[in-house]
């Protein structure tokens, strides 16, 4: 039996039929960086409330960085004697520590310090890293080899340990501490971003876009990044987390910011020697440190899926 044959009448009507922007017509592939791409890309994130209590957390701790004064009246530093070591009430949220200081205004105000500080070491670790990886990996042979081996220099060395050379080198202080926490995050991203751009610098559509005479700099920002950089977002959401407990550490540790300045870490150091008598001092800002290095690894997770 012949099949039977299409009329121009059937292929007027099929040319009229409306064309479903999401869904891909036969043989035809979805361009990475597309506008149907990126509506399924949106489509398929989770929103779920765990995610939602992230954010929100994490907007607060931005709040009190930005705007300390819309959630506290009282001054960071100075204290009244006569309400030292008071336990939590309706007055002060989270107590008094040892010379009257409203604890609460403490934590609000060294928001600014530790988040900073953060956001400082993520940088750092984000855009030097990211360089040296994505170089790396377009570039290959002895460049790749001699980047990716001081990459390897640096993950032999603890982070600890390579944060606190690097602080004895610069100084104290929030900004040398953030300083010191980025570099050592360096070779995290420059080993991520390296994998991703060496797997997408092989893919069909950069390597139409070398032969059709793109130059190695313009594939690289319209092509290679682009489809690269989500698992580098997720790992700099994780990182920030990462970097506010570094840098509350080498508070506690002494490294950070001076007294009497209201950095997290420190206040964590300053009533450890209180924490028989007067649990709140190290209690509560212990709490928050948790609360937004979880709900930035939550934020991460949320990204990689995504991804």
């Amino acid at each position: 039996m012949n099949p039977p044959v299409a009329t121009p009448a059937d292929l007027a009507a099929t040319s009229r039929r409306p064309v479903d922007p999401d869904v891909p017509s036969a043989g035809e592939p979805d361009a990475p960086g597309s506008a149907r791409t990126s509506r399924r890309w949106f489509r398929r994130r989770p929103i779920t409330v765990s995610l939602v209590l992230a954010w929100l957390v994490v907007l607060v701790a931005l709040l009190f960085a930005l705007v300390p004064g819309l959630f506290t009246d009282y001054d960071p530093v100075r204290g009244i004697a006569a309400e030292k070591l008071q336990a939590p009430s309706a007055a002060h949220p989270f107590g008094t520590d040892q010379i009257g200081r409203d604890l609460f205004a403490r934590v609000v105000y060294g928001a600014v310090h530790s988040l900073s500080g953060a956001f400082v070491a993520v940088l750092v670790g984000l855009v030097v890293g990211t360089a040296i990886g994505v170089l790396a990996g377009s570039l290959g042979g002895v460049v790749d080899g001699v980047l990716m081996r001081i990459v390897d220099v640096l993950l032999s060395i603890p982070g600890l340990l390579l944060a606190l050379a690097v602080i004895i080198l610069l100084g104290f202080g929030t900004i040398n501490a953030a300083i010191a926490v980025g570099i050592g995050s360096i070779a995290a991203f420059a080993r991520l971003s390296r994998s991703e751009v060496v797997s997408v610098r092989r893919s069909d559509y950069v390597e139409a876009a070398f032969g059709s005479g793109g130059r190695f700099f313009s594939v690289l920002w319209r092509h290679v990044l682009p489809n690269s950089v989500s698992p580098v977002l997720s790992l700099a959401a994780l990182q920030l987390g990462v970097a506010i407990l570094a840098i509350s550490t080498l508070g506690f540790l002494g490294y950070g910011a001076p007294p009497p300045t209201p950095e997290w870490g420190l206040l964590i150091a300053e009533g450890r020697n209180y924490v028989a008598t007067s649990w709140w001092l190290t209690t509560f800002p212990g709490l928050i440190v948790v609360a937004v290095v979880l709900s930035a690894n939550r934020i991460s997770q949320s990204i990689g899926r995504s991804s």
